[in-house]
């Protein structure tokens, strides 16, 4: 994946944000690091859109692992490698901001969620939202999870397109745990809606002109908006649940009081997106990498029927406790090979606050810059035969052995993804319940084509087919 330029913020976004366009250095201020400006006006731009993982290995085999490219309207400073990641996320000297980072390629749609903000405002939000991830709610979480997954799972015998099964269910799952209500018919909306937001993100068109994606999904952003706000007066009118929007309406500051509704609705909808679209991506490559690795899958179901006591006397799934999450250590371990070898987010900006130096390099304060999780994923400088699906990797010994930031799927840092644990909760239970039904197949040799960016996906739907054990 590449790291690719942040889109320049333009119309509203430069009017608002003036400082995410003040400041940033010349071309001449960076003429000493070296890159590759591409065609005119275009850059990179469609370069790096067609072929990313291509154009990254191409670039630092010219230019080595710290180099420029001028695409979407500005030049990109690249910061590649374990020690990049670890400079960037862990952020010790606050020389990052994920705000102006984030922000050229993301404000238009998801303004103020989380990963947008940064320091202090970060913190207590942050803060804040954690409370939606203590082990009460959570243990309500898994309940509403083995139930809902169960119920859909039951029907998926034969051959299927799992990417679209699956990103509907996720979208079931997130109305049930993240908003404790039934979709009903608002769910094609919600659906259509999260779609045109993440493609908005990489349009080359950066302004919401008509019948561009852009334009489709910022009319997303207004649906969400309308649709969440009422949601938060109504949670704080009537009392909250146990769901996780109900926990985010009712959540204090350090001072005790509510989180703006702004706020609120803000969070709830870039989180309601970074869960639906990532896990996902992550639980698609998982039955993928099961599907063609068949000695992996009956690894994994002789753990989890070890662990839940296989199916019940009816031959039904038996659900997997609150409890038991953490005894599927290598249905964890290659949960982690998969996302290693098909990160969620392949790629993250930031924008240099101060002037700092790297691999040699003086980088100027306002530089857009960004980090390459896709690449250091498939790196031989951190990992044996990386384009191998091997588990035993994320065993203690190696990863204590190994760079701490060779392995970033969730970020890291202050801005490390704070529903990470629910993340591996879904898909543990997910797998509990489809290894205790199924056999996953593929056809032999099968090996799909995948759209890898913004979050990757098989551009087939994944053909597999689940036979009953």
């Amino acid at each position: 994946m590449a790291t690719l330029a942040q889109p320049q913020p333009t119309g509203s976004a430069r009017a608002t944000f003036a400082h995410w366009s003040e400041g940033i250095p010349t071309e001449a201020d960076i003429s000493h690091i070296p890159g590759d400006a591409g065609l005119p006006l275009i850059g990179n731009t469609f370069r790096q859109l067609a072929d990313p993982h291509g154009f990254t290995k191409r670039m630092i085999e010219e230019h080595g692992k710290v180099y420029k490219t001028r695409a979407f309207g500005g030049w990109n400073v690249a910061l590649i490698g374990a020690e990049a990641n670890e400079l960037v996320l862990f952020n010790k000297d606050k020389i990052f901001s994920s705000e102006q980072g984030w922000g050229p390629v993301l404000d238009q749609l998801f303004p103020r969620g989380l990963m947008l903000i940064d320091f202090d405002h970060h913190r207590i939000d942050r803060r804040a939202l954690s409370i939606a991830f203590k082990p009460e709610p959570m243990r309500h979480y898994c309940g509403s999870l083995n139930s809902g997954i169960a119920r859909e799972v039951a029907g998926w015998e034969g051959p299927m397109r799992f990417n679209p099964a699956i990103k509907s269910l996720t979208l079931d799952l997130a109305a049930d745990s993240f908003l404790g209500i039934p979709w009903g018919p608002e769910a094609d909306k919600i659906n259509t809606a999260f779609v045109d937001m993440v493609q908005a993100s990489v349009a080359p068109i950066r302004t919401p002109l008509p019948f561009t994606k852009m334009k489709k999904g910022v009319d997303g952003r207004a649906y969400m908006v309308e649709f969440l706000t009422k949601e938060v007066v109504r949670r704080r009118k009537e009392g909250g649940g146990q769901d996780m929007f109900s926990q985010f309406a009712t959540a204090t500051k350090e001072d005790g009081s509510l989180l703006e509704v702004d706020a609120v609705v803000d969070h709830m909808s870039f989180l309601l997106m970074a869960a639906h679209d990532t896990i996902t991506s992550s639980a698609t490559s998982f039955m993928y990498h099961l599907a063609v690795q068949p000695e992996w899958q009956a690894k994994l179901r002789e753990e989890i029927f070890a662990v839940t006591g296989g199916p019940d006397a009816d031959g039904n799934p038996r659900p997997l406790s609150y409890e038991d999450l953490g005894k599927l250590e290598l249905t964890e371990m290659a949960f982690k090979e998969t996302m290693r070898m098909m990160p969620p987010v392949p790629s993250m900006p930031r924008r240099a606050l101060k002037d700092f130096e790297f691999g040699g390099y003086h980088i100027p304060a306002g530089q857009l810059c960004g980090i390459n999780i896709y690449w250091t994923h498939h790196s031989e400088e951190y990992w044996d035969n990386p384009m191998t699906f091997d588990p035993m990797r994320f065993t203690p010994e190696k990863v204590k052995a190994r760079h701490k930031y060779a392995w970033v799927p969730f970020g890291g840092g202050a801005h490390m993804c704070l529903g990470l644990h629910f993340a591996y909760m879904q898909v543990k239970i997910l797998l509990a319940q489809l290894l205790q039904r199924y056999r996953i197949e593929a056809e032999a040799g099968y090996a799909p084509e995948w759209q890898p960016w913004p979050i990757p996906q098989p551009k087939d739907g994944l053909q597999i087919e689940f036979k009953k054990l």
